[in-house]
């Protein structure tokens, strides 16, 4: 279990020194949970919990009670741990990490262009049995930055369709460009019915969702946004709107850094969660949990930050053996460098697998590819490296001159001869 109370040297200032200095400490200090304030208008269906279950003990494998799950290394895409990762589900609210990612790619470095308000993107009471929004009045003017920061912190349902409206003329429309994005990502489990996910039409997969958030995470808005736990959107025509952010990993989970939750009754809890420690950076989807699903990704992170490290595997150089080539043998070193997170004490564990190439002739050019050289460890994929022809030594020249080697070569033909015919 963990907590993160608001105790120290605040306690013990001077009344008035805290007073004037409350606002500013209460954003910096830890807590033991986010504050109760639900998202406006219509409240929250995320639970706020206020700490975190995990096992003392954070070297064995978690148990995970959700649907489905994986745990990444975000900088390399080493997949650590994954439940039913390839499993295409309803996934809620994560949707609108596509639609952020679009809106981003698009807009580049117009994110503080105003834009109006279009009627359609106006929520009503019911629109898909409630929900988070803005509370968006037609005609208003909001940002585009503003947009995304209720899209993302507040999970604002008519944020997203004001979004899809403004980039692509119709949600209908922006939905496609979601889909094609996905295609030219590899995202080959998903399918996007909304820019918001309510309708539980669409479909994903832990791994997909994945690959979203690492390209999402290239993107310094977008990692901006997801790290704040509270934002201020302003518009033209109402009152400032403070949007609390949803993840409540980023008050209970040292180093937490992002990402988004996520709720319908046919996806369950979701919840996608970044975290920093040690100088490395998780990443963990959760889908289909239920009301634990904050604990389930907390164990995840806690085990993928103590059971693994970080090592050198293979030395660019490193001397593999020999490969097989049609029309014989040849040495044969690694091309590069592997780095990567393995299970502590796991050496015995680690398999190597080495796949020659189609349709290479002997003698292949020093330094070319011949083949590659895959690492994994308890069925999951470590890393890979190309496998490279070494230095080799040419044959031995014969002694003496060239006439001399031909003189002897066509004089041991002639013998030849003779010898057939004499029988």
């Amino acid at each position: 279990m963990r907590r993160r109370a608001a105790r120290g040297a605040a306690a013990v200032l001077p009344l008035l020194v805290l007073l004037t200095q409350v606002s500013a400490w209460s954003a910096l200090a830890p807590r033991s949970g986010p504050p109760p304030t639900p998202v406006p208008p219509n409240g929250s269906p995320s639970p706020f919990i206020s700490h975190l279950s995990t096992p003392p003990d954070p070297i064995p494998i978690p148990r995970v009670d959700a649907a489905a799950a994986i745990l990444m290394d975000l900088e390399s895409g080493q997949v650590l741990l994954s439940k039913a990762p390839e499993k295409a589900r309803p996934v809620a609210s994560l949707t609108k990490l596509m639609t952020a990612l679009v809106v981003l790619e698009r807009e580049g470095d117009r994110l503080d262009r105003t834009i109006l308000i279009h009627p359609d993107a106006v929520f009503h009471r019911g629109d898909y049995g409630g929900g988070s929004t803005l509370g968006l009045r037609s005609g208003e003017r909001l940002s585009v930055r503003g947009l995304l920061t209720g899209l993302l912190l507040g999970s604002a349902n008519d944020a997203a369709e004001a979004l899809a409206i403004e980039e692509a003329g119709g949600v209908s429309a922006f939905v496609e460009d979601m889909n094609a994005r996905a295609k030219a990502l590899g995202m080959s489990r998903t399918r996007f019915a909304s820019p918001h996910g309510l309708d539980d039409r669409g479909r994903s997969s832990a791994a997909d969702l994945m690959v979203l958030l690492r390209e999402a995470s290239k993107n310094a808005t977008f990692r901006d946004l997801v790290r704040r736990r509270f934002a201020i959107v302003r518009s033209d025509s109402a009152p400032p709107r403070r949007i609390q952010n949803r993840n409540v990993m980023l008050w209970l989970y040292p180093g937490a850094s992002g990402v988004k939750t996520g709720f319908t009754t046919g996806a369950g809890f979701c919840l996608m969660a970044t975290a920093h420690r040690d100088g490395r950076e998780l990443a963990v989807v959760v889908l289909g949990g239920g009301d634990e699903v904050f604990s389930d990704a907390a164990a995840l992170l806690d085990h993928g930050f103590a059971a693994y490290e970080r090592r050198i595997l293979i030395e660019e150089g490193e001397a593999l053996g020999s490969v097989r080539v049609r029309g014989g043998e040849v040495p044969v070193v690694a091309g590069e460098r592997l780095t990567a997170l393995v299970g502590v004490g796991a050496d015995d564990a680690i398999e190597r697998i080495l796949t020659p190439s189609r349709g290479v002739a002997y003698p292949p050019p020093s330094g070319s590819v011949v083949g590659t050289l895959r690492l994994t460890t308890s069925g999951e994929p470590v890393g890979r490296v190309p496998v490279l022809v070494a230095d080799l030594e040419p044959p031995p020249e014969p002694a003496g001159s060239w006439w001399g080697r031909a003189v002897g070569a066509l004089s041991a033909a002639v013998s030849a001869i003779v010898a057939g015919l004499l029988g």
